[in-house]
């Protein structure tokens, strides 16, 4: 088998492992939300209520830095017919119909404050802002490590932006495709560094012929401290 076709291999099973492990998460978590709504930068008495057969069931909020969700669990949606979400802040209110939602769970929308809409799924700017912010901050912070680890010739760098982009781009993509109040994202992200881990320093080793113990000794440290910035990031910042 040649290195190329190694590589794949490796790139399908790193894939292949991502999906299944989402799954078991999924299976063994607590009750997902039926229904989240992201809004940005909320005013703070905003309200989001849904309409049952006599009565109006509000959300549970949840706070995150820029951000507030508003979620509906199955239990709430009990008695409703039509989808229809009154908007209230302070005295004003407004209502909003949507389709019914195509799944039982994790059915996201974002909301529009300005334009009273709700719109499936989330923004893509937000998801490439987000997702942007997150890897540059990783990169930060592994090329300081990278730098202090004594790598210093101009093919070792590229060989860090190439390797780093690309498994950091895939590990925060796959990120972004969870529910932002996800209960296992922790436990997702340990699982993910693993394979990380695994897939940088097969790259790295197979791109810098030299140092072999020393790159070793960096993707270590490197995916540890990311380990520990990743998970801050995601119970700080949205997803």
């Amino acid at each position: 088998m040649t290195k190329a076709k190694k590589s794949m291999l490796i790139l399908v099973v790193l894939i292949s492992m991502f999906v299944s492990f989402r799954s078991i998460c999924y299976a063994n978590a607590a009750e997902p939300p039926s229904i989240l709504i992201i809004v940005s930068n909320p005013p703070p008495d905003l309200d989001i209520s849904i309409k049952t057969s006599d009565t109006y069931v509000k959300a549970n909020k949840v706070d995150k830095a820029m951000e507030r969700y508003y979620t509906f669990y199955s239990r709430h949606l009990k008695g409703v017919g039509e989808y229809v979400f009154k908007i209230t802040i302070g005295e004003e209110s407004h209502q909003i119909a949507i389709e019914k939602p195509l799944n039982s769970y994790n059915n996201v929308y974002t909301l529009n404050l300005k334009d009273r809409t709700l719109t499936p799924g989330k923004l893509p700017s937000r998801s490439i802002i987000l997702i942007s912010m997150r890897v540059i901050l990783t990169l930060l912070i592994e090329a300081i490590i990278f730098w202090l680890f004594g790598f210093r010739d101009k093919s070792h760098w590229t060989a860090f932006l190439v390797i780093n982009v690309i498994t950091q781009g895939i590990l925060n993509i796959w990120i972004n495709g969870f529910v932002p109040t996800e209960s296992y994202l922790i436990f997702s992200l340990v699982f993910a560094e693993i394979l990380v881990f695994i897939a940088e320093l097969y790259a790295f080793l197979f791109v810098i012929k030299a140092h072999r113990l020393r790159i070793v000794f960096y993707v270590v440290t490197a995916n540890l401290m990311s380990l520990m910035a990743g998970g801050y990031m995601i119970t700080k910042l949205p997803i």
